[in-house]
């Protein structure tokens, strides 16, 4: 799952092998929707022994030509940034026809608060090893390294390629949209904290899974963090006019988003009002939600 949805997603040419840098490959699923844009963007790292990073949907025709754009290769490793179902449940049918271990983070299933806004957790996840902040993975010219980057999911990780001072930031960071940020598991502080870890990195090219590759990450993070200080204000300033629900604050904050998206914003304002809440900022009665005393 991705995002508060901004422009329309741009015709894409599904199951094609895309080169993106000399280390890199990317496959598209079709699964385009409000919150994927053109669909899972798989990636294939290295040439001869590769790893492939977020194998996407449980889609025959995504796993047919995965498997077709890296034959006469070894895949060594699938590399997982979470587990939403458009991300990781196509791992087990190119594990059983590649023989790949499947790595990355560690296995979750749970609700979320309020309706689903994306396709939900994969229950059939199961790693071969769970890897920690600054565990990394390697093959001929590459080496991917895991970095704890919780918010969106409290088991997301993004992945570095040293060799190409590039990150493959899943649902962290994305350059089309925002990131849904869902309670009880979406957390805002962590997300913040998250975002902000990335302004420390010097990261010259992000790959999302879902949206074009970012090519100014330290530009587009600080935007980002930027946005989410005007969202909260905008909170605070809706609370100080006397709204006291999240649907009234998501009508006014978000009329001009598509309403299908409204019950995710009605999610991330919760995640901002619960953050606000632990800082003392506001405080929940019931349903409603009021300035602190």
């Amino acid at each position: 799952m991705t995002a508060m949805s901004e422009p329309a997603p741009p015709p894409a040419d599904y199951g094609r092998v895309e080169t993106v840098s000399p280390l890199v490959r990317r496959v598209l699923a079709h699964n385009p929707g409000p919150f994927t844009y053109t669909g899972t963007g798989t990636y294939i790292v290295g040439h001869g022994t590769v790893a492939i990073v977020d194998p996407g949907p449980d889609d025959p025709d995504h796993v047919a030509a995965l498997l077709a754009a890296v034959a006469g290769e070894t895949v060594s490793h699938l590399v997982v940034t979470h587990t939403h179902r458009d991300h990781s449940p196509a791992a087990p049918a190119v594990k059983a026809a590649t023989g790949a271990r499947i790595v990355g983070c560690a296995p979750l299933v749970l609700d979320d608060l309020g309706p689903r806004a994306d396709a939900g957790f994969d229950a059939t996840y199961s790693p071969d090893a769970v890897l920690a902040d600054g565990d990394s993975i390697g093959g001929p010219g590459w080496t991917l390294t895991a970095l704890h980057t919780p918010g969106h999911t409290s088991n997301h990780l993004c992945f570095a390629l040293a060799e190409e001072r590039t990150l493959f930031s899943g649902d962290h960071v994305m350059g089309w949209s925002t990131t849904v940020v869902a309670p009880p598991d979406g957390d805002m502080a962590a997300y913040m904290a998250s975002l902000r870890l990335l302004l420390d990195r010097d990261d010259m090219v992000y790959y999302p899974t879902h949206g074009p590759a970012v090519t100014e990450p330290q530009r587009l993070v600080r935007g980002m963090i930027a946005h989410r200080r005007q969202r909260e204000a905008q909170i605070v300033d809706r609370l100080e006019a006397g709204t006291q629900t999240v649907p009234e604050m998501v009508a006014t904050m978000y009329a001009a988003v598509d309403p299908r998206l409204h019950p995710a914003a009605g999610l991330s304002v919760t995640a901002h009002l619960i953050d606000l809440a632990a800082r003392g900022v506001v405080a929940r009665r019931g349903d409603a939600w009021a300035l602190a005393a």
